[in-house]
């Protein structure tokens, strides 16, 4: 019997941004554990469609042959309910949950409060769920109703990476990886290190900078105002060839994170045995253990102000901290241990 379902994706599957990263290799493991994947572009401009892209959206789903499994991304699903309610009588569905869409910092409390709306009534017409952290999971079984036997946990993989290389100077070498966007806190960032011009550092942002204008206009302002135009370069998004340089010349990571269903960026540092500065916003204590890096609380200045002091004036601790990452990194799961999990929950539908 062939194994085969529908994966329904928001926008270009290529957009530089960890979850769509998710989607990408999950496709491609599983399409290696046996499974044939049909891939569909629902269109752009989600979470908030425009009426025909959500028409075109729901035509494109219930084109699906009535029977085979159908797995949505959160970012389109979560503001799908009618066409969820529609499919279940005909698709076993499975909502892939990256982080719950209300989480998503810089929305107003009436935008959030749809959003939730929308997803909670989305995920009551689905079979399943999948999820890339347990810290994710309690949230879609507690806010959402999602009954926590349809929940499954398939935390992101990782892959086998080159140590970075420690500098050769005085500089502190920081490294910020994350499409600009509010949730990523890039302004705590940016004011935290504005009180430590009395050390040497130097920071590099890599990252999409279309998903949001007015968010890069303000890092771009941030920036200027602070006076920080020599010490940080905002480099956009960058070739796999060049983040890889990136990571190789870092002596540690840095991401003020509102909230992270995961944190894919934060594991990639770890496999690069990388000190993190981060926060405990949503699942990132779940992927950084202590003895990898230093979390304060999300939107904290004066903390986060006082690790990066910590970690830039301290060599010792970036080393011991360096060592931390690379033995959590090894803890982390394969991309192939992963598709094995996520296959397990396409299978539970049938």
């Amino acid at each position: 019997m062939v194994k085969r379902f529908a994966f329904a994706v928001p926008g270009d599957l290529a957009t530089p941004t960890g979850g769509y990263a998710y989607d990408r290799r999950m496709i491609v493991e599983l399409g290696d554990l046996g499974w044939q994947v049909d891939l569909l572009n629902l269109g752009e401009d989600f979470p908030w469609p425009s009426e025909p892209t959500r028409t075109a959206a729901l035509t494109q789903l219930l084109s699906i042959p009535a029977g085979r499994a159908i797995v949505v991304d959160g970012l389109g699903f979560g503001v799908l309910p009618e066409a969820a309610s529609q499919l279940r009588r005909r698709n076993p569905l499975l909502a892939l949950v990256h982080h719950p869409l209300a989480l998503e910092a810089g929305l107003s409390d009436k935008q959030a409060d749809a959003l939730r709306r929308s997803e909670r009534a989305a995920l009551s017409s689905v079979q399943g769920v999948v999820v890339t952290s347990a810290a994710t999971a309690r949230l879609v079984a507690a806010d959402y109703g999602v009954p926590a036997e349809r929940i499954t946990v398939a935390r992101p993989g990782s892959d086998p990476a080159p140590s970075t290389q420690a500098s050769r100077d005085s500089v502190v070498r920081l490294l910020s990886v994350g499409a600009v966007v509010p949730r990523k806190g890039f302004d705590v960032l940016i004011a935290a290190l504005a009180t430590l011009t009395d050390l040497p550092w130097q920071l590099s942002i890599a990252g999409d900078r279309t998903r949001d204008r007015d968010a890069a206009a303000r890092l771009d302002a941030d920036i200027a105002r602070h006076a920080l135009e020599e010490r940080v370069a905002v480099l956009g998004a960058v070739s796999p060839q060049h983040l890889a340089k990136l990571y190789a010349l870092a002596d540690a990571f840095a991401l003020a994170s509102h909230f992270e269903g995961y944190g894919m960026a934060y594991a990639e540092a770890l496999a690069h045995g990388l000190p993190v500065i981060g926060t405990h916003g949503g699942a990132i204590p779940d992927t950084v253990p202590p003895e990898a890096g230093v979390l304060v609380p999300p939107g904290d200045i004066p903390s986060l102000s006082g690790a990066l002091r910590r970690v830039i004036g301290d060599k010792e601790l970036r080393r011991r901290l360096s060592s931390g990452a690379r033995a959590a990194a090894l803890r982390l799961p394969t991309w192939r241990q992963s598709a094995e999990v996520f296959a397990r929950a396409l299978e539970r539908l049938a």
